[in-house]
């Protein structure tokens, strides 16, 4: 089970939505919610629309604290909008927040933090 943010119970499954209201604020410009789910060893940020999961960043749990960040993917629908950024955003606040190490195997996530050295602070 992943150590709870401020302000919100663990659980052994977490689908909780990121919005303004959350201790994970969304992008400014971002019109969709980015929801977060783990289970067991395995987690996902994603936006889902009518039950259809759209856009997902995935990870597998190494240990209480760190994770690999193993997949991004973003329906052609979302194309453009900066959505696979949103998800990784959200991804590091969390991080953040709960003290969590991040591995970044996913090349769309890796080059992101080869970009940004703001996000580096949450790298093993």
């Amino acid at each position: 089970m992943e150590p709870a943010p401020p302000g919100r119970a663990a659980t052994a499954a977490q689908d909780a939505p990121y919005s303004d209201a959350d201790p994970y604020p969304l992008r400014p410009n971002m019109p969709h919610t980015i929801h977060h789910q783990e289970q067991d060893a395995k987690g996902a940020f994603y936006i889902e629309r009518n039950g259809q999961r759209l856009a997902e960043m995935t990870y597998s749990r190494t240990n209480a604290t760190m994770i690999i960040v193993d997949h991004t993917e973003v329906d052609p629908s979302l194309g453009g909008q900066g959505v696979g950024r949103a998800l990784l955003d959200a991804l590091v606040q969390w991080a953040r927040a709960t003290g969590t190490k991040v591995v970044p195997l996913c090349p769309f996530a890796k080059a992101q933090f080869d970009k940004d050295v703001s996000l580096r602070d949450v790298l093993v």
